[in-house]
């Protein structure tokens, strides 16, 4: 038989177990701070009905997604998590309580170019919060307010949510007598941190055919900084002239406010009249998260108000609020820079108990034990030297071995070796597991390394 050369598709990432466990981590992460806030975990299938999945596609979307055959059905594979949840909640309204608020973390399918740190299968983690007719504004600050437990999560400190709202850029535009090109305008606005105020004049000069005057009034309206409240302060002078604007503004002083009753410090937020998000979807408050030490790798972590989450496949009015991880981009990334931390335990296991007698039985019992005391125990059963065990130990990279001898036996005790430090103590089942535990408890460190 021919040997077929094992290989991997381009853009489909797989990890070594190491690695994983920290990909692993990250995602108890999430789960942990979604749940605590009362978010239903919830897992849609990875095929669907391609013409559920294309109700509002073309362009890209069409483009970009796997689609396929079987028999008579006409399928595709989830691009996102987002219209999976339309169609959820439309298929199950009848059965859910509104405010309906999930977190799903599952893989996507993108059939685009594969390059670095772009992926045709990754993770996203997603949390949404549906309303039946009406969703509070409470809400919208919740929800940035949950993105900053998250990454406190990963043991990071250096992180701003920018946070806009879509009513003040349309009100804004449209007091400019600019609506129709609004759309055109926010693009071309969006490419300011990557080429400067000069360039992006001349393009709302060029591209969007404006006049000077009104170019010169929207980088002066985007420029509009300092604190939070001196932003909001000064968007003031801008009331009374849009209703739109005015009812923008009213929403991001309610956000900015209970984001801090939230407890999320002003350091990790900011007002920022650049963040525009998807120009055909958010009606309301739009979020931006980056890294402050590191903008080369972009937001990552992104979302916004939306009026209709489900309008394709029923005839009710259900606005949301929701937020999206692009998880694997940003664990290839972090990894790339060396920012994930390399003493984060990785092992399957805490300990690695060696039976060193013929008889397994006491062995056995041992590990047991310690699994009942809320150890994650491997049990070596190979009969392998000593040398050969220790050796696996290593590669294996668990941070202790429990050895049980006839010695130990008899005292009804075991040895337990730290690997790290090479310190080895004589304890019973109990003791064992406690140490181990406070160890691991006290060596702990974050995910997520600040450099």
């Amino acid at each position: 038989m021919d040997i077929i050369k094992p290989r991997t598709l381009s853009g489909f990432m797989e990890l070594l177990p190491a690695k994983q466990a920290r990909l692993e981590t990250m995602m108890d992460i999430l789960r942990r701070t979604y749940a605590s806030y009362g978010f239903a975990a919830l897992d849609t299938p990875a095929i669907e009905d391609a013409q559920i999945l294309l109700a509002k596609g073309g362009g890209d979307t069409e483009k970009q997604i796997y689609r396929f055959q079987k028999g008579d059905s006409d399928l595709a594979l989830r691009f996102d998590l987002t219209v999976p949840l339309a169609k959820y909640v439309a298929l199950h309204y009848n059965d859910l309580a509104f405010p309906f608020r999930r977190y799903q973390i599952s893989k996507v399918y993108r059939g685009e170019r594969a390059q670095r740190g772009r992926f045709r299968e990754f993770y996203q983690a997603d949390i949404d919060i549906i309303g039946d007719g009406k969703l509070d504004i409470l809400n919208e600050a919740e929800i940035p307010a949950i993105i900053y437990k998250v990454f406190k999560g990963f043991g990071l400190n250096r992180f701003q949510i920018r946070v806009n709202n879509r009513k003040i850029l349309n009100g804004f535009y449209a007091m400019q007598d600019l609506a129709k090109k609004s759309g055109d305008i926010m693009r071309t606005v969006d490419k300011l941190d990557k080429i400067g105020p000069a360039k992006v004049k001349a393009l709302l000069l060029s591209e969007c055919a404006l006049e000077e005057a009104q170019a010169d009034e929207i980088l002066k309206f985007i420029a509009i900084t300092g604190t939070n409240a001196q932003v909001i302060e000064a968007l003031e002078g801008y009331t009374g002239k849009n209703e739109i604007f005015d009812k923008g503004l009213e929403e991001l002083k309610a956000v900015t406010a209970n984001l801090a009753a939230f407890g999320v410090p002003e350091e990790n937020f900011a007002v920022d009249l650049t963040i525009a998000r998807g120009l055909d979807y958010y009606t309301g408050t739009v979020y931006e998260t980056t890294l402050l030490d590191h903008p080369e790798i972009g937001s990552v972590c992104s979302g916004g108000r939306y009026d209709n989450l489900a309008g394709y496949y029923i005839d009710k009015a259900l606005p949301g609020v929701g937020i999206s991880i692009g998880l694997t981009r940003l664990f290839y990334v972090l990894d790339e820079q060396g920012l994930l931390n390399p003493q984060l335990p990785s092992a399957p296991a805490d300990a690695l108990v060696l039976p060193m007698t013929g008889d397994p039985a006491a062995a056995i019992a041992l590990a047991e034990a310690l699994r009942s005391n809320g150890v994650r125990v491997q049990l070596y059963g190979e009969q392998k030297k000593f040398k050969q065990k220790m050796s696996y130990a290593d590669k294996l990279g668990v941070p202790f071995v429990v050895l049980l001898g006839e010695d130990e036996i008899a005292q009804g005790k075991c040895s337990v070796k730290n690997m790290a430090t090479g310190e080895q103590l004589l304890l019973t089942a109990q003791e064992a597991a406690a140490h181990i535990l406070k160890t691991l408890a006290d060596t702990a460190g974050p995910v997520i390394l600040e450099k």
